[in-house]
């Protein structure tokens, strides 16, 4: 599946090489030296205006180190790797106080409108809807095209632009909706997008095909299922729940094959392993695919890898102690605990060099923590044991952990990591939506609906998963051969076990155990924060993250989240400053940030 991929993002940025402008601001720009209409209105252009979009996902400029329309590419990352997770409690920020120190004052929720992070997000992300409303403005007029090949084309094309905006909303709120439609670009930001971005992904639900010829290319159940985390993000429990289930009882991902939990969660986050029956959208990442670049290769992470390790730079994004806490389970139940994880925690090597001796925590853990976060003494993939301090830039800045979902393996780095760059693209891809969010996503609306014990054998499905023993994390026992080095004896001591309809008495218990649920499952994918904002409980739950991890790291100790200001990112002051119109700017800035 990745080497039709290949070819996927190579002709998205040789087309988009003729079409961009070199301009640092966003839509409002003419497109230097074009192609015209005479040019691409026929099949085969129009597709590669459609690649180009899809090129658009991943944030990403030619360089791999640049997002499009200018800054970094971690600024416009697409995992949302700082504006969900770490600002969400999951990771610290990482590396040391002084490397992107624009990202402090983002996680810890004192940023203001003029911090560039929010205006490169923001330019990518419009980027994308241009280049969205460029194939949909083109699409009438391209003769040769069946009915059903023009309804795929416009359906892909909404699905795309309606994942663009929800992006917008989520983290903005209040934003100007351009279309195909829209003649002047600078719009007011005084409506709310909800309704259009359901219509676009009702419209991809109604008009795409079940099946693709590519794999990356969006389907019917893909657009569903976004459909339905559209009306979960805007509480319709009840439109949700009903398209939730016909995405579990009919869904297939693009080649026809129906959804379905993978035996091993670890999967998942294995370029070898992916593009499987769990995948109901990734953005499509390829390694060493002939640009000379990471561009295609998950570069917006390129930062969040090891310091001082085989994989050279940089330090970021190391998960914290309130979430590699959250994986304690009660040995006697199997269960994790819900309102107090933080009392007695997991043990780190948190102030002991790696030369010192150290003996990893020997309590009940839920083995999803072993493939979320590494952690000293226990094996990092099939690179050997993590060796603590010397792959950690500064422990008393952001802690002694380690992102894994996100690293490549050692056996199979020359095929799915990228060396072009000083710091690495691997071929892992990024999950947008995938069937474990779908499952969790469905079974809040059991619960929110009242329907209690269907909702508990939904997550009783994502926790036997995870009870898999083929999928515990072995021990790694040979340090000198790295691969011949692993027996089947559990690394940790790993004790899952399902809930039972005792802490699914009451709609408050159902509801605290699911939400829990999606951190142990989804942790370190960009949703935390997100999730927090939309359930009400961020200021709740992250000052009092503050206040425990504050204590431990030095990189939160000033945290404090106040509702409803920081449940929204500021708007990005650049572009209400280039908003002006006859002395007035079009946009208006979010409550709290003036």
């Amino acid at each position: 599946m990745k080497y039709a991929t290949i070819n996927y993002f190579i002709l998205g940025i040789l087309l988009i090489s003729f079409m961009s402008s070199c301009s640092d601001e966003y839509l409002d720009q003419p497109a230097l030296g074009a192609l015209g209409d005479d040019v691409l209105a026929n099949p085969d252009g129009v597709n590669k205006l459609l690649i180009g979009a899809y090129a658009a996902l991943d944030g990403q400029g030619e360089s791999g180190t640049d997002a499009l329309g200018g800054g970094s590419g971690w600024e416009a990352a697409p995992e949302n790797w700082i504006y969900g997770t770490v600002a969400g409690g999951e990771a610290s920020k990482g590396s040391f106080a002084g490397d992107q120190p624009a990202i402090d004052p983002i996680v810890n929720f004192y940023s203001s409108p003029s911090n560039g992070f929010f205006n490169t997000k923001w330019k990518a992300t419009y980027e994308g809807i241009k280049r969205t409303n460029n194939v949909l403005k083109l699409l009438p007029n391209v003769e040769e095209l069946t009915d059903s090949e023009r309804q795929d084309i416009a359906g892909q094309a909404r699905f795309l632009r309606g994942h663009f905006y929800f992006e917008l909303k989520k983290m903005f709120n209040m934003v100007p909706w351009i279309d195909e439609t829209t003649e002047d670009p600078n719009q007011p930001n005084d409506q709310d997008i909800w309704p259009m971005i359901e219509a676009d992904f009702q419209f991809a639900y109604d008009n795409l095909p079940p099946t693709q010829s590519e794999f990356a290319r969006a389907n019917k159940w893909a657009a569903a299922a976004y459909l339905g985390k559209t009306y979960l993000y805007q509480q319709k429990y009840q439109e949700a729940n009903t398209i939730f289930k016909e995405v579990i009882s009919s869904g297939v991902n693009p080649a026809g094959t129906k959804y379905a939990l993978l035996d091993k969660f670890a999967d998942n986050f294995d370029a070898a392993k992916e593009n499987n029956a769990e995948t109901v959208f990734d953005i499509q990442m390829v390694a060493n695919s002939g640009t000379g670049t990471i561009s295609n290769s998950n570069s917006g992470n390129m930062l969040n890898f090891p310091y001082n390790s085989p994989f050279r730079c940089c330090g970021f994004y190391q998960p914290t102690q309130n979430l590699v806490n959250s994986f304690k389970t009660d040995p006697s139940s199997g269960l994790p605990f819900l309102d107090n994880y933080n009392q007695n925690p997991v043990k780190s090597d948190m102030g002991i060099t790696s030369s010192q001796s150290f003996e990893p925590y020997t309590g009940s853990l839920d083995p999803r923590l072993d493939w979320t976060v590494g952690r000293r003494g226990v094996p990092y993939h099939d690179w050997g044991h993590h060796p603590g301090q010397t792959w950690v830039r500064d422990q008393s800045y952001g802690g002694p952990y380690a992102p894994k979902k996100t690293i490549y393996r050692q056996a199979t780095q020359d095929l799915y990591a990228d060396q072009s760059s000083w710091a690495p693209g691997t071929a892992i891809n990024v999950h947008i939506i995938r069937y474990a969010d779908v499952i969790l996503m469905c079974a809040e609306t059991e619960a929110q609906l009242g329907n209690l014990t269907e909702a508990m054998n939904l997550v009783n499905q994502i926790r036997t998963r995870a009870m898999n023993p083929d999928g515990f994390l072995k021990s790694y026992i040979n340090e000198s051969a790295p691969m011949d080095g692993f027996t089947n004896t559990p690394a940790a001591n790993y004790t899952i076990e399902p809930y039972t309809a005792a802490q699914f008495g009451s709609q408050e218990d159902a509801l605290k155990a699911i939400y829990f649920e999606r951190k142990l499952e989804l942790a370190m994918e960009g949703h935390r924060f997100f999730d927090l904002v939309r359930w009400g409980i961020a200021e709740q739950e992250l000052n009092a993250y503050f206040d425990y991890q504050g204590s431990i790291t030095q990189d939160v100790k000033d945290g404090s989240f106040s509702a409803p200001k920081n449940n929204y990112y500021p708007i990005p002051q650049r572009q209400i400053d280039l908003s002006v119109k006859d002395g007035e700017p079009m946009l208006k800035q979010n409550p709290g940030y003036n």
